[in-house]
C-alpha cells in the first residue's frame, strides 16, 4: 500500500512534467518550422494541458478499465471548473473580455450534452468513440477559423496564447523535450493508473471513483499551473480559456479514446450522478462568465469551490 502511494506521486508529478516538456518542445520546434502562432497557439498550447487526461485515459482503456478513464473525463471538468477556476478566481476575480470564450462557453454546453446523451444507455460503443473524434476534428477546423477573426480584431485570447509559445529554443533543444516527453508521458500513465488501481482496491473504491477523485485531480494539475500563472500574469482571458478548451478537448478527444480502444459498458451512476454534477457546474460557469459584469469574482469563485468540496465528500462517503 504504502509503496502504491509512493508511485502514485511519482507517476503523477512525471506525467505533469512530461506534458510540460512535450508542449514546450512541441510547440518550439513548431515555431522553429514555420508553423504560424495562431495554429500553434490553438493546437498544442491550446491543448497541451489536457494531455495527461488523454495519455491516461488511453492507458486505462488499454488495461480494460473505461470506468477509470470516462471517470478521469468527468472528474477532470468537475475539478476544472470547480476547483481551478474557483481558486483562480479567489487569487484574483476574473474578468472575460475575449469574443472567442463567449462563444466557446455555449458549445462547451453542447459537448457536455452530447456527452450525456452518449453515456444514457450506459455504455460506449466504437462508433460513439469515433463520433466524438470526429467532432474534436471539426472543433479544431472551426476554432482555427474563428480565432483567424480574433486575430484580427485583437481578441486578448488569440494575443495570450501566441505570447505563450517559446522563443530562442534552437532545434534541437526543442527536439530534445519533445521526445523526452513523448517518451515519459505514457511510462508515468501507466505508473498512475497501476497504482490508484492498488490503492482503490485497497479502499474498496470503484474504479470509477478513482478516476472521479485522484487520478481527476492529478491530471488537471497542468490546468491549475496554467490558470494561476495566467492570472498571475494579468491575463484572465487566458485562465478561462484554458479551462472551457479542456473541457470540450477532454469529452470530444479524451472520452473519445476508451470508445476506439475498448468499447464497453459504464457505471450507470456515471451518467446518473456525475454526469449532472458536471453539467451543473458547467452552467453554473456560463451563467457566472456571461453575466452583465462578464466576470467571476470572489464570491463566486468560493461557490465553486465549495460545490466541488461537497461532491468530494460526498463520493467518499457513499463509495
Amino acid at each position: 500500500m504504502v509503496q502504491a502511494v509512493i508511485l502514485l506521486i511519482i507517476g503523477l508529478a512525471l506525467l505533469v512534467w512530461s506534458a510540460d516538456r512535450l508542449v514546450f518542445g512541441s510547440a518550439a520546434l513548431a515555431k522553429n518550422f514555420g508553423v504560424a502562432p495562431l495554429v500553434i497557439g490553438m493546437t498544442i498550447i491550446a491543448m497541451g494541458s489536457s494531455a495527461p487526461e488523454m495519455m491516461v485515459s488511453a492507458t486505462a482503456a488499454l488495461a480494460g478499465k473505461t470506468d477509470t478513464a470516462i471517470g478521469n473525463v468527468l472528474g477532470s471538468n468537475i475539478a476544472n471548473i470547480a476547483l481551478i477556476l474557483g481558486l483562480t478566481a479567489l487569487i484574483k476575480p476574473l474578468i472575460i473580455s475575449s469574443t472567442i470564450i463567449r462563444r466557446e462557453l455555449p458549445l462547451m454546453i453542447i459537448v457536455t450534452l452530447i456527452a450525456g446523451g452518449l453515456l444514457w444507455d450506459h455504455y460506449l460503443s466504437f462508433f460513439e468513440g469515433l463520433l466524438l473524434v470526429v467532432l474534436f476534428a471539426f472543433f479544431l477546423v472551426g476554432m482555427l477559423f474563428i480565432s483567424k477573426k480574433g486575430e484580427k480584431a485583437g481578441d486578448p485570447l488569440v494575443i495570450e496564447q501566441e505570447n505563450d509559445i517559446p522563443t530562442g529554443v534552437s532545434t534541437k533543444k526543442a527536439l530534445f523535450w519533445a521526445i523526452v516527453g513523448l517518451v515519459l508521458l505514457p511510462i508515468s500513465a501507466s505508473i498512475l493508473v497501476d497504482s490508484a488501481v492498488v490503492i482503490a482496491k485497497y479502499f474498496g473504491m470503484s474504479e470509477l471513483v478513482i478516476g472521479l477523485t485522484i487520478i481527476a485531480v492529478g491530471t488537471s494539475l497542468p490546468e491549475l499551473a496554467a490558470s494561476v500563472a495566467s492570472v498571475l500574469k494579468g491575463e484572465d482571458d487566458m485562465a478561462v480559456g484554458n479551462i472551457i478548451g479542456s473541457n470540450i478537448f477532454n469529452i470530444l478527444a479524451v472520452m473519445g479514446l476508451p470508445g476506439l480502444i475498448h468499447p464497453s459498458s459504464v457505471n450507470e451512476l456515471a451518467m446518473n450522478r456525475d454526469f449532472y454534477v458536471m453539467l451543473a457546474v458547467s452552467i453554473l460557469l456560463v451563467i457566472m462568465a456571461l453575466g452583465k459584469k462578464r466576470r467571476i469574482n470572489r464570491i463566486e469563485g468560493l461557490i465553486l469551490m465549495i460545490c466541488f468540496a461537497v461532491y468530494q465528500v460526498y463520493l467518499f462517503s457513499t463509495m
